[in-house]
């Protein structure tokens, strides 16, 4: 089995603040661990369910944050952004058997955490076909696109509970839930042992039942906090502006919103 974890961090378990979150703050140091905790678990899941090979993405700010001695010997692991549409889960193909998502958050305009937000924090929302879109959103569309099945997320109460609504197949595991500024989250160990075992979990079923269908049509809506940034935004061929903050872009192909989303976000 070929097994790909895109990892993220305002969905760690424990992290509150975004200063927890920058690479240039002293607080990072400890949800850096975390984070490479329980991307390890997550690793050691698939390994116990029969994974022979591991593709980590470091999806998080600079795509730097794992420590790459403390995973795995079996797991490979990206750094950095090599510019491909496909972002947080780049190098994803078809040549998978499964993807997990661990560390990921609620999206721009919810309140479910201190830390929601999608992409960039030029957006105040975004949407897709009408439905807000968080970036568990944008990396499940990814993974239905190229026939990936998604079988399990973890992150904050508020994503589990869109996920749940979503798509009820996918394994879930909330680490943590966030009340206006602050979080309640799993003890570090407690999330690092429910990670590894809901992996496990998680690809001993029927992998088939996490497919997720692709829309025929995409209907892309991006709101921003600055009107500028919406200005510059609209002259992407085929953008249409709303108004001085909204942007839509409309496509039948699932790759070209990944691409304007490369281009505004």
């Amino acid at each position: 089995m070929k097994f790909y974890i895109s990892a993220d961090i305002e969905g760690i378990t424990g992290v509150t603040s975004w200063d927890e979150t920058d690479i240039d703050k002293p607080a990072y140091a400890i949800a850096q661990k975390q984070m490479t905790a329980e991307v390890a678990a997550a690793c050691q899941g698939a390994l116990q369910a029969g994974a022979s090979e591991i593709l980590v993405k470091d999806a998080h700010s600079t795509g730097r944050n794992i420590l790459a001695g403390d995973i795995p010997h079996e797991a490979r692991l990206i750094r950095s952004w090599s510019g491909h549409p496909f972002g947080m889960v780049e190098e994803l193909d078809e040549t998978f058997q499964a993807l997990a998502l661990i560390g990921y958050h609620s999206r721009a305009g919810s309140g479910a955490s201190p830390l929601a937000h999608t992409m960039s924090g030029a957006i105040t929302y975004a949407k897709i076909n009408d439905r807000f879109a968080s970036e568990f959103l944008f990396a499940a569309y990814t993974a239905a696109l190229v026939k990936v099945p998604l079988v399990f997320v973890s992150g904050d109460q508020g994503l589990c509970t869109e996920i749940n609504q979503f798509h009820p197949h996918i394994h879930t595991l909330a680490v943590k839930s966030g009340i206006g500024e602050s979080t309640n989250s799993l003890h570090p160990a407690v999330a690092v042992e429910q990670i590894r075992a809901e992996v496990t979990r998680a690809l001993s079923g029927d992998l088939s039942r996490c497919l997720i269908p692709l829309p025929e049509h995409f209907r892309l809506e991006l709101r921003y906090r600055q009107h500028a940034r919406a200005y510059v935004a609209s002259f992407y061929p085929g953008a249409k502006q709303l108004d001085d903050h909204t942007i839509l872009f409309e496509s039948d192909s699932y790759f070209e919103i990944l691409r304007y989303m490369l281009f505004a976000s």
